[in-house]
C-alpha cells in the first residue's frame, strides 16, 4: 500500500502569522501520527517562511518516538547558510531523517515546480548524495517522468525519485487533453525507475480527487507526501477525518 506522509509547511506558515507557537508544530505533527500518518514532512528553505530551522529537532525527537513512522525533510541541497538556517546539509546532519528529498527550488519560488536536471546538477549532487548516506538518511530526488534523466538518478547512487505530480494534477483539473498522456508518462517513468531499483515516491497538487487513478496506475508507488491540499480539506472535514481520508483514497485501488 502507498504510505502517507503529512507535509506540515502550511501550519508552520500559520504559526508564523502571528508571535508565539500556535498552532503548536509538535501537536500537529503528534495527531497527524496517532490519526494514521506513516510520516511527516518538512521543506524548510532558507528564508524560513514557514518550517524554521528550530523547528527540525523537535520534529525529529517527535518521530523517533513511533517507530513505524518516518521523517523527511525536503529542500534544496545547494542552499547554505542564510542567518539561522545552516544550510540543508547541516540540518540533515543534526537530525539525521529517515529520507531527505532533494528539491530543485531556490527563494524565489512560491513552491517547488520542476524536477532537477542532472545533466547539469548531477556533478554537484553526487558528493552530497554520498554524505547524506553517511548520515544513515535515504535519498530521493526531486523528478520529471524523464526516464533517461531518472537512468542518471540511479547512477548517482539515489535510492528513490519523486515524481513531480503538479502537471498531472493540473492536467486533471482542467480536464486536459494531456491528462491521458501525463499520467502514461509517470506509469512508464515509474516502471522504469523500479526496474533499477528505484524506489517511487511522488508529490506535488495531490489531493483526493486526483489522487485514486494516479496509484491506481503506479502499482509500486511506495509514498505520497502532501500538505496543502490535505490543510485545505481538513478545514472542513477535521483533522482526523481528512486524514483517513486520504488513507482510504490511497486504498480504494
Amino acid at each position: 500500500m502507498t504510505l502517507l506522509s503529512v507535509n506540515i509547511n502550511k501550519i508552520a506558515l500559520i504559526r508564523n502569522s502571528r508571535s508565539g507557537n500556535y498552532p503548536d508544530l509538535i501537536c500537529y505533527a503528534k495527531k497527524c501520527i496517532e490519526y494514521g500518518a506513516a510520516g511527516i514532512t518538512v521543506h524548510p528553505r532558507p528564508d524560513q517562511r514557514h518550517i524554521r530551522a528550530s523547528d527540525i529537532a523537535p520534529l525529529a525527537d517527535l518521530v523517533a518516538c513511533f517507530p513505524a513512522v518516518e521523517f523527511n525533510i525536503e529542500g534544496n541541497p545547494f542552499a547554505a547558510t542564510q542567518g539561522s538556517y545552516p544550510g540543508f546539509v547541516a540540518l540533515a546532519e543534526q537530525s539525521r531523517p529517515h529520507q531527505c528529498t532533494l528539491v530543485p527550488d531556490n527563494n524565489a519560488q512560491l513552491t517547488s515546480d520542476h524536477g532537477f536536471n542532472l545533466y547539469q546538477d548531477g556533478d554537484k549532487l553526487l558528493p552530497i548524495i554520498q554524505q547524506l548516506h553517511s548520515y544513515g538518511c535515504r535519498v530521493s530526488l526531486f523528478m520529471e517522468p524523464d526516464c533517461e534523466q531518472i537512468t542518471l538518478a540511479r547512477q548517482l547512487g539515489a535510492d528513490r525519485i519523486e515524481l513531480y505530480t503538479g502537471p498531472y494534477a493540473a492536467a486533471y483539473l482542467h480536464n486536459s487533453t494531456e491528462y491521458e498522456s501525463t499520467l502514461a508518462a509517470h506509469r512508464v517513468a515509474a516502471a522504469h525507475a523500479t526496474s533499477l531499483g528505484l524506489g517511487v515516491n511522488a508529490g506535488h497538487d495531490l489531493n483526493l480527487f486526483n489522487l485514486p487513478a494516479y496509484v491506481s496506475a503506479l502499482p509500486a508507488l511506495l509514498e505520497v507526501s502532501i500538505g496543502h491540499a490535505l490543510t485545505v480539506d481538513a478545514l472542513e472535514m477535521g483533522l482526523q477525518h481528512t486524514i483517513q481520508a486520504y488513507i482510504q483514497a490511497l486504498a480504494s485501488t
